[in-house]
């Protein structure tokens, strides 16, 4: 056996064009380099018999260039598409930015609505940098070698048949893809947020968020991504519905999960005290028909002052949480009617629908990298061995969304409709549109909402309609 590595292992580094391929081989898949070569075992200490083809550089030479060619375009393509709707965005403020339209002007005061102007300008420009930057590590990262050498580094460390390997490549590489955009994020945090007097943390308190993410990453991520590679020597040519089926499951438990065990790590959650306030919500949580385990607070003011509500879990782990920011920008009534409007997704069963959609990307990104893995010519021209899933799962992580990007209109525009049908949901629970409406205006100018954003641009990023579009609508119910 010993031997049989060996001859492999000098072949593969030899002769990039080739692979190893035999019953025992199989056993170590990382052993087969690139494309096809068959060894028969050894006898006793002889020298295998090795028989050999290679696939033609020509070949290679030319799926490479077709592939990255592709990858290339879709690159180009997709950032083209991020800058010009962002050009189109920022020219719609800015024609807007000294003289509000009739519906913003009645939502916010002249100075407020500057300042949110000047907020999106400042994010976009910055935003440009960011894309640009990302395509950039993107093209070095996808055509500059760097992967195939760490997998091959990384592989050496395991023994034949082990898996935890394969985990940990997709590991670093996530890890060290992640750190060139740490300086875009704490610029964000403690430049632009802190400008427009949003960030309320402190450079520790980011540090050890970070920290913590990646003690979560060990945790949590490594062994999912263990787990889900082994499934590949156990399940065979099904792994891949195994695999949908771990993932999915293990999202739903964390949903279940996380807010007594992750959430903390982070945040501090206390019950929402006795009162007027409690009294008001759990009577309309009652009313509507949702049953909540309780009502808590989360002290989201130690990081920023924008504010959120949403509800956790499921069946009897349901749980409403308000940001202590919300609860105090906003009247008894309007809290309510916020609530209303997050339980009015539960009721119109948006999340069930949700949760539906996720399951079919995800059974669709299985069936994709369990395809491309065991499609030579993907591998190959990314320079790893063919066969391999984790480049596979790397690679399908790193270019999706390419693609996916261009069905996020699709995805935003049903996202759009469940928010409509969540805010009729709330009006009709609150007898009238009056406290609904309050809130989003007091939200839009305490988080410094965009009131003229660019058709295009709303169309394609936004999940939510825009604050002059959902006043329309309440008010026409």
């Amino acid at each position: 056996m010993e031997n049989f590595l060996n001859v492999g292992a000098f072949l593969a580094d030899a002769h990039p064009g080739f692979s190893v391929e035999s019953g025992v081989c199989k056993e170590r898949p990382y052993i087969q380099r690139a494309l096809s070569l068959s060894v028969s075992p050894c006898l006793g200490g002889e020298i295998p018999e090795v028989r050999v083809w290679h696939w033609p550089e020509r070949k290679t030479g030319w799926i490479r260039f077709m592939v990255f060619l592709i990858v290339g375009l879709l690159m180009v393509l997709r950032l083209v598409g991020e800058l010009v709707l962002s050009a189109l965005n920022r020219a719609e403020v800015r024609r807007h930015a000294a003289q509000p339209p009739p519906g913003a002007a009645a939502i916010m005061d002249q100075a407020t609505y500057e300042k949110a102007a000047a907020y999106t300008l400042e994010k976009s420009r910055f935003g440009v940098i960011t894309e640009l930057f990302d395509a950039l590590v993107l093209a070095l990262v996808v055509f500059g070698g760097f992967l195939p050498w760490l997998f091959a580094r990384v592989a050496a460390w395991g023994a034949p048949g082990a898996m935890w390997d394969d985990a940990l490549f997709i590991f670093i590489a996530g890890l060290l893809l992640s750190i060139p955009g740490l300086p875009f994020e704490w610029w964000s945090q403690f430049r632009i947020e802190e400008k427009f007097g949003f960030n309320k943390s402190t450079v520790a308190l980011w540090v050890s968020d970070q920290l913590k993410n990646l003690m979560l990453a060990i945790i949590l991520a490594f062994p999912l991504l263990w787990a889900l590679l082994s499934l590949v020597r156990w399940a065979g040519p099904t792994w891949w519905l195994w695999g949908f089926g771990l993932f999915f499951g293990f999202q739903l438990l964390m949903a279940v999960l996380a807010r007594r065990f992750i959430v903390p790590l982070f945040n501090k959650m206390t019950p929402l005290p006795e009162g007027e306030l409690r009294a008001k919500l759990l009577a309309l949580a009652d009313r509507t028909g949702f049953r909540a385990q309780t009502i808590e607070v989360m002290d989201g003011s130690k990081r920023s002052s924008h504010s959120n509500a949403y509800f956790t879990g499921f069946g009897r782990f349901r749980r409403i949480v308000l940001f202590d920011t919300l609860i105090a920008q906003l009247t008894p009534d309007e809290l309510a009617a916020v609530l209303a409007h997050e339980i009015g997704h539960y009721r119109r069963g948006h999340i069930p629908k949700m949760l539906a959609v996720l399951a079919a990307g995800l059974f669709a990104g299985f069936g994709i990298v369990a395809w491309l893995a065991q499609s030579e010519w993907f591998n190959m021209a990314f320079g790893f061995p063919a066969g391999e899933v984790a480049p596979a799962f790397l690679m399908f992580g790193l270019l999706g969304g390419l693609v996916t990007f261009w069905f996020t209109p699709v995805m935003n525009f049903f996202s759009r409709k469940h928010e409509y049908e969540a805010d009729a949901f709330a009006r009709d629970a609150m007898g009238g549109s009056e406290a609904m409406i309050g809130a989003l205006r007091k939200l839009a100018q305490k988080n410094l909402t965009n009131l003229t954003p660019h058709p295009w641009f709303s169309a394609f990023f936004y999940s939510h309609p825009t604050l002059v579009e959902r006043e329309r609508a309440l008010a026409a119910g």
